[in-house]
């Protein structure tokens, strides 16, 4: 779609609102004796005729009332009447109908030239207009006891004398003068007398106003029997007119003004004929004629029309009013304004008391489009359309005029405190600059705010006006606008208006303030004191929590000071820092690591135990806090309560909640800090990013499910699988007290750390009864006694004590299978003597688990030379191979012995080199200790020697596998990959 012009480059204003010069409120609602006598003070656009037509819009009403006149002037009194009661609201366009008439009649034929008198002609069905005798006679222009007098004048004193001078001067007034100096309203021959002959218009405004000024004067009786005089010898002529307006503004009169405006109203539609001059349907004309140099629709501004009804055509079910088959139609006759910005006034604003709709409108409407014409206010806004959200109540004068049909000057807080003003800053204009790129630009709080004040009439109706969703929209939104962002904007206006009152989505402005207001009172009356009390007792409170089961085995400790202040226990510990101890600060992690290192002046054991849980500094927790306590004292507070509207208490409890659920978030959201022991003894901080009361019912349960496993860390678990434990199991242990497994999971950050501790024996229970693992006791001796292994084991049977151990299975066998010699080892295994020598072999036993045990009685025996029973064995004199023998409970092993003659004998070794020799199985759970207490002694000598042998049965199945992993390491280090199977 082609950019649409702005409204400015497409029509003309007249040139006093080019200029910024808008007619004066006392110009729209000028006096028609004003007009009669040429004052200067008159704008020409009502003293010069032909420019007063160029700029009048032939209304159904006033075409049909000048045609009737203008019949009536011409002698015929078919379809026409004498006398015409003008009856419209106050400033209804009363004036400018008289006005209309006053130059047709005072200018007759010379008329006929002038814009739109041809269609009064063709309407009335003749073909001239006589030039008439014109009167004029306001009752707002004329003194009840000092009546009117002018240069060379005679003084009139009452209506009729003044009639009469304006109908035929010195003469006719001679007729009544008598009459007028004793106040007797003429009548009969006198009356006729008065009057002229010919053509003869007379026009009387205002006439209650001459009544009320006149009646303590006891001129009213007076006065009506004039009128009633005069209406009769209308009625009585056929070229005699007469058109009256009776009333004053509704709100000026007394009871005695309301019973002589019934009696004049009765005589008049007695005598004459009643003419509504209604303009509804016609404003929007009415205001193109004398607002713009108005000529019809140019191009550009059918382009902005059918743009604008094809969207709300297309949005019609958001809207309020559009009717697809008329929107076009709509828009058409309001360009270049708004439909709603002429149908407000209508819709909203004709019951209020000092609504003046046709005048009051043409005030508004000529204020608001010479300012909006001007050259720094069109450099802000390339508006297609005038709209309501475009109305300048930043202009005083506007707003003085705006307040003053409203009826409430009071209305200048609310206004320039919510949506605009130069003195401050409003709520909508700070919005504005707050908000996002698309509604900043399109100052869319201001305009909402403006339509939502001319909706709702400034609260100043009986009747509650308000300002629907469906109305703001069509008032606010076009093809350029989302309707979706009004939504936010209603949203951030409901929270920071002052006047603005809501309920399900209908809005309105008034004079009473809203709880927003209330609230920033409140706001600052809050202590600090309070605020720190209360985010500690609800941070607890929340801390507490157990969404789930698995929560409650989680311990708590609220905000430390000291090391001692968190307990020692092997339970996973929860410590939650206070706000006054922000994540990352060097002083809380100061904080935190004293905790983790001490408990008081002791050492903490459980130090892997504990997880930190800290605020983020960039939360605005303290602020929460305090709208939660402003809103808790404005709901204690009754008599607030009872100065507040009734929709507004029911807010109050909904904001009270929210403002109670936002606390909650915030502390959620700030929590997301936790700290805790890594595999290298040092804190690890997990930040958990956006975390909500919608993601986890506590923030414990929160906490353990990204802790847990479903979060992918496994730093916490529920349980532990028996295999585990021997996973865990220390190298230099080959029992295992309970407790010492128990707290291993608490004490070690190489461990998970295990919620429920007495899932321990859960584990302990399935290891025994598997027969992963035995379970033993001491006796008081300190003896081992076996009391599970691969049998059932209960969890409620396992005791978590330091006299209470698990074993390896080998280890828990043996105390179920003694002991018993399965192998025997002489050494030395291999020597070379000469003939003659003695050697001494010794024999050593291992049993069945590859541990050394004690021998009976050795029997020795030799192949050659000779042996003694303690293994002393004394060589032959033959030299050659032979073998010693030792055997013991059926167990036996040999020696080889090789006997040479002294030539045979290798050279002695070197004096000053000595070897250190050893040979033996070591058990899996001493290799660290063989290598710490044996090999580390030899780490550093450079002819150091270490071969390796090993076996080890595998699965057939794995057999492949397990060989292929193993030549894999010996390459990686290095080492020949010659494998057996």
């Amino acid at each position: 779609m082609a950019k649409l012009k702005p409204w400015y480059q497409v029509v003309t204003p007249r040139e006093d609102l080019r200029d910024n010069r808008p007619l004066e409120a006392s110009e729209f609602a000028v006096h028609l004796d004003h007009i009669r006598t040429g004052r200067d003070t008159v704008s020409k656009d009502y003293t010069n005729p032909a420019r007063f037509f160029e700029r009048t819009y032939l209304t159904a009403s006033l075409l049909e009332l000048s045609s009737q006149v203008v019949r009536r002037l011409n002698g015929i009194q078919l379809e026409t009447s004498a006398v015409f009661n003008m009856a419209t609201q106050f400033g209804g366009g009363k004036t400018h109908s008289l006005t209309t008439l006053f130059h047709l009649a005072r200018h007759g034929e010379e008329s006929k030239s002038w814009k739109g008198v041809e269609r009064i002609l063709e309407k009335a069905g003749v073909r001239t207009i006589p030039k008439a005798r014109t009167a004029v006679f306001v009752g707002t222009e004329f003194d009840a006891i000092t009546g009117r007098k002018g240069d060379g004048e005679p003084t009139r004193k009452t209506p009729w004398g003044e009639i009469a001078w304006q109908l035929g001067g010195a003469e006719a007034f001679a007729k009544v003068a008598e009459h007028d100096a004793q106040g007797v309203s003429p009548a009969g021959d006198v009356l006729r007398e008065m009057l002229p002959t010919g053509p003869t218009l007379i026009l009387m405004d205002e006439l209650l106003n001459y009544i009320s000024s006149g009646r303590r004067l006891g001129l009213r009786d007076q006065f009506f029997n004039f009128l009633q005089n005069l209406c009769e010898e209308a009625r009585g002529r056929n070229n005699l007119a007469m058109c009256i307006s009776i009333p004053r503004s509704d709100l000026e009169m007394n009871p005695d003004d309301q019973r002589d405006h019934d009696s004049i109203k009765k005589l008049c539609d007695r005598t004459g004929k009643a003419i509504l001059m209604s303009a509804d349907r016609e404003m929007q004309e009415i205001i193109r004629r004398r607002l713009f140099e108005w000529d019809g629709l140019p191009k550009d501004a059918l382009a902005t029309i059918s743009a604008y009804a094809e969207w709300a055509a297309d949005h019609s079910q958001e809207l309020a009013g559009v009717d697809r088959d008329a929107v076009y139609e709509q828009f058409k006759s309001c360009y270049p304004f708004h439909p709603s910005v002429i149908s407000v006034f209508e819709r909203k604003w004709q019951s209020l008391p000092r609504f003046q709709r046709t005048r009051g409108v043409l005030r508004l409407l000529a204020l608001w489009v010479s300012h909006n014409y001007q050259e720094e206010h069109r450099k802000n806004s390339q508006e297609p359309l005038i709209t309501l959200g475009l109305a300048p109540l930043d202009n005083p004068l506007f707003r003085a005029a705006v307040f003053e049909q409203l009826g409430s000057s009071e209305l200048e807080i609310p206004v320039t405190a919510d949506i605009t003003g130069k003195t401050s800053e409003s709520h909508s204009l700070r919005l504005d600059k707050e908000a996002t790129d698309a509604i900043k630009k399109a100052q869319l709080h201001r305009k909402v705010a403006t339509t939502i004040f001319f909706e709702s009439n400034g609260g100043q109706s009986q009747a509650r006006a308000e300002a629907s969703l469906p109305e703001i929209k069509t008032n606010v939104c076009s093809p350029d606008v989302n309707t979706a962002d009004v939504d936010t904007v209603l949203e951030a206006l409901a929270g920071s208006c002052f006047y603005l009152q809501w309920e399900r989505n209908r809005y309105r402005f008034g004079l009473s303030p809203n709880l927003n207001q209330v609230l920033v009172s409140r706001r600052g009356s809050v202590e600090v004191p309070a605020i720190e009390d209360r985010i500690r007792k609800r941070t607890e409170e929340l801390f507490r929590k157990n969404s789930s089961d698995a929560c409650k085995f989680l311990e708590r400790e609220f905000f430390p000071k000291r090391s001692n202040d968190v307990k020692e226990m092997p339970r996973v510990t929860l410590v939650v820092m206070s706000i006054e101890h922000l994540a990352e600060e060097r002083v809380t992690m100061d904080l935190m690591e004293s905790i983790v290192r001490d408990c008081g002046s002791s050492g903490r054991t459980f130090k892997s135990a504990l997880i930190f849980a800290a605020a983020d500094p960039n939360e605005s927790i303290h602020e929460k806090t305090r709208e939660v306590l402003a809103w808790e004292d404005i709901e204690d507070d009754d008599e607030t309560k009872k100065r507040i509207e009734e929709d507004q208490l029911n807010l109050l409890k909904r904001n009270l909640k929210n403002a109670q659920r936002d606390l909650d978030e915030a502390i959620f959201r700030a929590y997301k800090h936790l700290y805790l022991l890594d595999k290298q003894n040092k804190l690890r901080h997990i930040d958990l990013g956006n975390i909500t009361s919608s993601s986890a019912g506590s923030l414990a349960e929160a906490y353990l499910q990204r802790l847990g496993a479903s979060g992918g860390l496994d730093e916490i678990v529920e349980s532990v699988p028996a295999r585990k434990l021997q996973a865990f199991w220390p190298a230099s242990l080959n029992e295992w007290s309970t407790k010492s497994v128990r707290d291993a999971f608490y004490s070690s950050p190489l461990l998970p750390r295990l919620l429920n501790p007495e899932q321990i024996k859960r584990a302990i229970a399935d290891g025994v009864t598997q027969g992963l693992i035995g379970y033993a006791t001491k006796d008081s001796a300190g003896r081992l006694k076996l009391e599970r292994l691969k049998e059932s084991l209960f969890d409620a049977d396992v005791e978590i004590s330091e006299d209470v151990f698990i074993l390896r299975p080998e280890e828990a066998q043996k105390l179920r299978e003694p002991p018993r010699l399965t192998q025997l080892i002489v050494r030395p295994e291999h020597v070379v003597v000469k003939v003659g020598d003695q050697v001494s072999f010794t024999c050593a036993g291992t049993d069945q688990y590859g541990q050394p045990i004690a021998l009976d009685k050795v029997d020795w025996s030799a192949t050659g030379g000779a042996i003694d029973s303690n293994g002393l064995m004394t060589i032959g004199e033959h030299s050659g191979v032979f073998s010693v023998k030792a055997t013991t409970n059926g167990a036996e092993a040999l020696a080889e012995v090789r006997v040479t003659t002294s030539e045979e004998i290798p050279p002695p070794t070197p004096i000053g080199e000595r070897y250190v020799r050893w040979r033996g199985a070591v058990p899996p759970q001493k290799w660290m200790n063989f290598y710490t207490k044996v090999l580390s002694k030899y780490a550093t000598m450079p002819d150091l020697k270490l071969e390796v042998v090993f076996e080890a049965k595998v699965d057939r199945e794995q057999a492949d596998a397990k060989m292929h992993e193993t030549k894999a390491a010996l390459r990686d280090l290095g080492l020949d990959d010659t494998v057996s199977s």
